[in-house]
């Protein structure tokens, strides 16, 4: 399987070169030059397997430069850091809604689902090109990504890891966590401004030639753990793979029969898996896209246009607080019929003018399968609340964004498909607002909130994230956006 570059397809890499690098040189970002098939027989067989095989099956459908027996390997490896039986349990909240949990790895959050593998893949893709510079990680994060990404490359042999977060744009339990980050080879810094403006400040760098020239000098070369990485992508279509075999392991469907996902949606990453997997033959009906408050998502399903000139708006979800949804490109290349100049003027009117608009006939008709819908911070704290008062199930503020969302949508159309939401973070992550949703009170101090938010459901604080109060707070750096380079140039060094 080779990969080609979003905006120049006569760019071709192999899936190690792709990993390696994170980004193409132009810009864009690496997909599949054609999608793998997934068959109703491999499927069938899949039922009798764990999570880290169908994991291991999944990717060599993408991964050729990687035997099965290697991946299988790294899976096995990546999800024995999980706690519970199943890395990804899928629960029945009723007999048309489940939630597939993502958040039973060692940052309580999904994106350990990709991140703990993400690694492994990285050092192994090293040594297949050859590469014999260190790697340096450059990851922006809106709260999750950050801690889940330090986590999966503290103390791997070859790589450095710096992440960015905005200096107010986290829940306090995402900041601890990432402050108190133990290893030699990570570096963490806060960002005056939001995540978009993290995000952006980290583009700016990998598309420097000078701060790269500077970096080489050092025995450096740039990556990304951001889901721009086709690496840390294509470890989460195997949990929309694996959730639909749940399905039919349980008798719950026959096989062919569709099922709907429902995705609290930020950078976009998370849903577009679930495109990839749909294209690959998963009986997939509708990918509903839930946004927070921040709706440019659902305006761009709404009418074809993408437009970051709004309000920002800091909301109790922070990790969906993002204007520049940077995966979307992904699905565009695949709208435009893989037109990569057509990509390149939609990225170059981004950036220019804050806005892109794009065919609508064309958008309905070739991403016919998605469906935008937001929940604003009051249908979100009710959600919370009713959520729990009828089904005795604890959301956290974005996984409440997207059963508030699906459940609006089947109010509207009637369908009464059966649905998948995806549960992206454990409540205890943002203990504060799902206090106040379950009571009417807030409590200033996240690790009091915590402690109270297990009394009050006696839902224990996962492992991971008890004891954060003691742990030594190692980095407090705050810059402003424009000092990046600076930053990341200056921490090498020491």
């Amino acid at each position: 399987m080779q990969y080609v570059s979003t905006r120049e397809k006569s760019t071709i890499v192999s899936s190690a070169e792709a990993i390696v690098k994170g980004l193409s040189e132009d810009g864009g970002l690496f997909v599949p030059s054609e999608f793998p098939a997934i068959s109703s027989k491999e499927l069938e067989q899949m039922t009798d397997m764990e999570y880290s095989e169908r994991a291991a099956f999944v990717l060599s459908k993408f991964l050729s430069d990687f035997t099965l027996e290697e991946l299988n390997d790294y899976t096995k490896k990546a999800y024995s850091r999980f706690y519970g039986d199943d890395p990804c349990p899928l629960v029945a909240i009723d007999d048309k809604t489940y939630i597939l949990e993502l958040w039973h790895g060692p940052t309580c959050a999904f994106k350990d689902m990709a991140l703990t593998l993400l690694p492994h893949l990285m050092v192994a893709s090293r040594k297949k090109v050859g590469e014999k510079n260190k790697t340096l990680i450059l990851v922006a994060t809106s709260g999750d990504t950050g801690k889940a990404a330090l986590e999966g490359f503290k103390d791997v042999e070859g790589c450095e890891i710096i992440v960015f977060y905005p200096s107010e744009g986290v829940s306090d339990m995402q900041k601890l966590q990432m402050q108190t980050q133990t290893g030699n080879n990570v570096y963490v810094c806060a960002i005056k401004g939001n995540f978009d403006d993290a995000q952006s400040a980290v583009k700016v760098i990998f598309n420097d030639e000078n701060v790269k020239a500077q970096l080489l000098e050092q025995g450096y070369k740039l990556s990304s753990a951001n889901s721009i990485n086709w690496g840390r992508l294509v470890p989460q279509i195997a949990y929309y793979v694996s959730s639909y075999v749940d399905l039919l392991a349980s008798n719950e469907i026959k096989m062919g029969e569709k099922i709907n996902f429902c995705v609290p949606s930020g950078n976009f990453g998370n849903i577009l898996a679930g495109y990839y997997a749909m294209r690959m033959g998963v009986p997939i009906g509708k990918l509903i896209c839930a946004s927070n408050k921040n709706r440019v998502l659902t305006d761009f399903f709404a009418s074809g246009k993408y437009d970051t000139n709004r309000e920002f708006y800091k909301t109790m979800s922070p990790s969906m607080d993002i204007l520049i949804s940077s995966n979307l490109e992904r699905l565009l290349f695949e709208i435009s019929g893989r037109d990569d100049k057509y990509v390149a003027s939609l990225m170059n009117d981004l950036k220019t003018k804050g806005c892109y608009q794009i065919d609508f006939d064309k958008l309905k008709t070739n991403a016919s399968n998605f469906e935008g819908g937001f929940s604003d911070e009051e249908m979100t704290m009710d959600t919370i609340e009713d959520f729990y008062d009828e089904n005795d199930y604890l959301l956290d503020t974005h996984t409440a964004v997207a059963v508030g969302v699906s459940q609006a949508i089947k109010e509207e159309n009637g369908d009464n498909t059966k649905t998948v939401i995806i549960s992206t973070a454990s409540p205890y992550k943002f203990p504060q607002d799902v206090y106040n949703a379950l009571t009417g009170e807030f409590v200033d101090d996240s690790i009091k909130a915590a402690d109270m938010l297990e009394e009050y459901t006696g839902m224990e604080i996962p492992e991971p994230l008890q004891g954060l109060q003691s742990r030594i707070v190692r980095f407090k750096d705050v810059i402003e956006k424009d000092k990046i380079k600076e930053a990341v140039l200056s921490c090498l060094k020491k």
